[in-house]
């Protein structure tokens, strides 16, 4: 058998936690640092507690701030279809307000027409006597 195969053991190690305990405990290392122990964990303690070891929490927290600061500017359907109604609206009564304005000017061109140009008479033809056959 190899010999120095395995790590040195160390039956005296110190575990520090985040929270500030520490405790003895047996390992390959000398000095272990842990961000969470038995005297925080929020299973042990009963108090919630959020563990952040990659800034998760944080990251999720702006993530859905975000979100929500997005879902307050944005417009809901009702808005969008009432705005979409009122433009269609508008439009139909600026067309009607166009065909009655093109409508009322071509009325005074025909007036004006008739009012340049003098009036003919047209005379209809006299009535002719009945003829010989016709009696």
């Amino acid at each position: 058998m190899k010999k120095d195969l395995h790590p040195p053991y160390y039956p005296d190690a110190k575990v520090a936690c985040a929270c500030g305990a520490t405790f003895t405990t047996g390992s390959t290392l000398k000095e272990i640092r842990v961000e969470i122990c038995s005297q925080c964990h929020p299973f042990y303690t009963g108090k919630q507690k959020f563990v952040d070891t990659a800034r998760r929490v944080e990251k999720f927290q702006e993530r859905a701030a975000k979100v929500s600061a997005a879902a307050a500017v944005r417009k809901g359907r009702k808005v969008k279809k009432a705005a979409a109604t009122a433009r269609r609206e508008a439009k139909r009564q600026e067309a009607q307000e166009a065909a009655a304005a093109t409508k009322a000017a071509a009325k005074r061109e025909v007036k004006t027409k008739e009012r340049a140009a003098p009036k003919q008479k047209t005379e209809t033809p006299a009535a002719t006597p009945p003829t010989a056959t016709e009696q």
